[in-house]
């Protein structure tokens, strides 16, 4: 057990409180989507609905459960509001499925799905808004998880360095550095600590949620028995791979070992997830493609006429999928049909003047990229995944980036993290950094982080980020 500080911590109290205010939101919700379906009528409602008190307290129940179950009540998410949309709206899905169950299993207490859907919508939004006003209105260091490092070495500095330019977004703060035998002196010695008694009895004082061991060398210097009891006690306890990867959303390839490869967690490919994925990528195709459609029709004639009907609309290219199977993407022609006439692969660069006046336009606005939603269908390609690269720039990357391979490990996506999260790479060193945001998607994806990406990708394409 934790000491009585730390279930005291004031971000423990606002995960609380925002439960609390969850609660009520939901509860008025139902109240309000009941009032709205019978206009407000309380004969109405009593003769048709019946006690509505009791159905509001089943309806908020299940949905605070659900909400908890998706992770909205984690602390220190890094998600912002793009996730709790995202995990919101998976938590309203999730608990209308159970209240239906419930209809059944408890009929004296039906709700309705006329009720139960606007209570659904209803609450969702106050819980976003709710959301919304407690990241603006909770001061940040509250939320922040506090971090004891284990090195005063340059490999404990790299945590300050690294993170200092982005401190606005950062999500834990550093407590203090622990001396760790055989370590240059790289951190300033005003922000050592050391301890008086255990490295436990430390970690209670000053109220530390996570421990990152970062000895320039861990052999033999680091208190493993110590950091055991730690964990024992509920302090997470991270490599410094591990915590700049959580911290960043990439991983760090030049902290990238072997054994890391082998032993991290993550890069989860059971059935369980390989069925969920599939199904994603069946519904989210099948839904862009019943919507796009008009958009491609218009597309293919805008291409047609500009070519004057005597160029293709599409064009096929080999590309490299998962495993290293190789299959033909179908994208719009955006390119004039000789862009490659001596057969040479080439990147594409800023203001390439091969793309023609029709693929400007659908490039920036991404409309290029829809007709892979084919390729998803038939099973060559995920909605969410890896760009995938044509084989020469492959073989060449293979060479001479480490872990590059990685990336084959799931299918490549028409978007994906790498995608929305820098932009497009012209260069092996533009690869190199497109892979430590690859390698992160492929060691954590979940259905939760595609439709987290799904959502960015709007965001991506409505102010053009990335395209090329």
């Amino acid at each position: 057990m934790r000491s009585l500080s730390d279930a005291l911590h004031p971000a423990r109290r606002w995960v609380v409180l925002l439960g609390l205010a969850e609660f009520v939101v939901l509860f008025g919700a139902f109240h309000l989507a009941v009032w709205l379906r019978f206009g407000g009528d309380p004969k109405l409602t009593a003769l048709a609905f019946g006690e509505v008190t009791e159905r509001a307290l089943i309806f908020t129940s299940v949905q605070v459960l659900a909400l908890a179950a998706v992770g909205m009540y984690v602390m220190y998410a890094r998600e912002g509001l793009n996730g709790y949309i995202v995990r919101g709206l998976l938590a309203c899905l999730v608990g209308g499925a159970v209240l239906a169950i419930l209809q059944y299993a408890l009929p004296g207490q039906a709700i309705g799905r006329g009720v139960m859907a606007m209570a659904l919508g209803l609450g969702w939004f106050g819980v976003i808004i709710l959301r919304w006003i407690a990241l603006h209105v909770v001061r940040a260091e509250l939320l922040r998880r506090r971090v004891l490092v284990m090195g005063v070495g340059e490999r404990a500095a790299q945590i300050d360095r690294r993170l200092r330019r982005r401190a606005e977004r950062r999500t834990f703060q550093v407590v203090g550095y622990v001396p760790v035998d055989g370590d240059a002196h790289a951190v300033p010695r005003e922000q050592w600590v050391q301890p008086s008694g255990s490295l436990l009895d430390l970690a209670e004082e000053l109220d530390i949620d996570e421990i990152v061991t970062a000895a320039d060398e861990q052999r033999g210097t680091m208190p493993l028995e110590e950091l055991m009891q730690c964990r024992l006690h509920g302090v997470t306890i991270s490599g410094l791979a591990s915590f700049f990867e959580q911290e960043s959303g990439r991983i760090n390839l030049a902290l990238v070992r072997p054994s890391w490869v082998v032993y991290a967690e993550g890069f989860d490919a059971g059935t369980v997830r390989s069925i969920s994925k599939r199904g994603f990528d069946l519904l989210a195709s099948s839904l862009l493609l019943l919507l796009a459609l008009p958009l491609m029709l218009g597309t293919a004639l805008a291409i047609a006429l500009e070519s004057r009907f005597r160029g293709p609309i599409f064009y096929r290219q080999e590309r490299v999928g998962m495993a290293g199977e190789s299959f033909q993407v179908i994208k719009f022609r955006s390119m004039r049909t000789d862009a490659e006439r001596d057969g040479v692969a080439r990147w594409a660069t800023a203001d390439d003047d091969r793309v023609t006046r029709v693929g400007k336009i659908i490039r920036k606005l991404r409309i290029d990229e829809i007709p892979q939603v084919l390729n998803v269908l038939r099973g060559d390609m995920s909605f969410v995944g890896p760009r995938p690269e044509r084989p020469s720039f492959v073989r060449e990357l293979t060479q001479e980036i480490p872990y590059y391979s990685l990336r084959e490990a799931v299918k490549p996506g028409i978007t994906g993290w790498a995608q929305i999260r820098y932009a497009y790479g012209a260069s092996v060193d533009d690869a190199r950094e497109k892979l430590s945001y690859d390698l992160y998607y492929v060691k954590n994806h979940s259905l939760v982080f595609d439709l987290l990406i799904l959502l960015q990708t709007v965001e991506v394409v409505i102010f053009g980020k990335g395209a090329r």
